[in-house]
């Protein structure tokens, strides 16, 4: 519509700015209902935001302002989402099969990214973006009924207890592990350097000099297969010192805004995208299996939006403020800070002891 990298991060802040608000009450409503309702709720919610953007877009009326509108419903759906199928897993399988429970899951998830990814570029190069917005609002009422189906108790609740109250519970039990605080401030850093760099600057590199919408298609379909191939391998992999596994994994993530930063060829970012596709799962699966393992059942949707809460806190920043950093400074300087920034910090949570020691149960 504008062709301007800032207002497309302005549009993609607007979404997450709610769903950082809103993490908190989501984590407490998914501990208190039976968490897949709440999770059903969430994706009829955003499925008519999408239908509502898809809409818009097809009948050539859309505002910037409704952009935003829209994108703040669909982040504050999202808020409620996240918490309730995090704590949902361990309801569903025994503790020991806790990892392989959370590789398969990912595993169903990343394999969708990657058709989505690839047809998504093409539809949005073949047709218009507004086609491909309304296939996707289609897969969320679609993901509504699926879950649906399932049949769970509501979660536990003390007697009495208030919503202020139940926040508190979940605080504490969050800031008793250094592990968990340590992790969370170090995904602020990284969330925020990775999708600024990626979300906003990437589609724009992928334009001007990878060859447009289906390259970039490609580049994240190659993400989702490094994702698919990171899960895999923890169907297998059994690490003792689970989170010190989990970290190593993010040091593939500055691979990808190096190879944009110059950029290098198609190829070479496909690759680059893929083993930071590899790494991020490493991580993710050990990373829930960890926090499945040791936060308590009763309070697990609130500890994990304390989690998201702080791992999304500053991705608004780094998606509004990437675009006029990439004009001040340049965008290959910009891709080269991101990389920088996660590396750092990174490396800072291994001086966590916790973080080197903790051992699967």
């Amino acid at each position: 519509m504008t062709g301007s990298k800032a207002d497309l991060g302005y549009v993609l802040a607007a979404r997450s700015v709610p769903q950082v608000v809103f993490l908190l009450a989501g984590g407490v409503w998914a501990d208190r209902l039976p968490r897949h309702h709440v999770m059903v709720g969430s994706n009829l919610a955003s499925g008519a935001s999408q239908a509502a953007l898809a809409g818009l877009l097809l009948t050539g009326s859309a505002h910037f302002g409704e952009l935003i509108a829209l994108a703040a419903v669909n982040g504050t759906s999202s808020a409620f989402f996240f918490p309730a199928s995090i704590g949902i897993i361990p309801q569903t399988v025994p503790a020991p099969i806790l990892q392989s429970a959370n590789a398969l899951l990912r595993l169903g998830l990343n394999a969708s990214w990657i058709g989505g990814a690839a047809l998504g570029g093409i539809v949005v190069a073949a047709s218009s973006p507004g086609w491909a917005i309304a296939a996707d609002a289609g897969t969320f009422f679609v993901a509504a009924a699926l879950v649906a189906a399932m049949h769970l108790p509501p979660g536990l609740r003390l007697q009495g207890s208030s919503f202020i109250a139940e926040l508190g519970q979940g605080w504490r039990e969050f800031r008793s592990r250094s592990w968990l605080w340590a992790i969370v401030l170090q995904f602020s850093f990284v969330n925020a350097a990775t999708t600024g760099s990626r979300d906003v600057l990437g589609p724009a590199v992928a334009k001007a000099q990878l060859g447009g919408p289906a390259s970039w298609g490609a580049v994240l379909a190659a993400d989702a297969i490094g994702l698919v191939c990171g899960g895999l391998a923890m169907l297998r992999l059994r690490p003792r010192r689970i989170l010190l596994t989990a970290t190593f994994g993010i040091f593939l993530l500055p691979l990808t805004p190096l190879a944009l930063a110059f950029p290098l060829s198609l190829p070479a970012v496909i690759g680059a995208a893929f083993l930071a596709g590899v790494g991020t799962e490493i991580f993710g699966v050990l990373w829930d299996t960890t926090v499945q393992q040791e936060i308590p059942g009763e309070k697990l949707s609130r500890v994990s939006s304390y989690d998201a809460l702080g791992s999304f806190v500053l991705i608004p920043v780094g998606l509004s403020a990437v675009g006029a950093i990439s004009a001040l400074v340049g965008t290959r300087t910009t891709f080269f800070g991101a990389a920088a920034l996660i590396v750092a910090a990174t490396a800072l949570v291994l001086l966590i002891r916790d973080v080197r020691t903790l051992e699967r149960r």
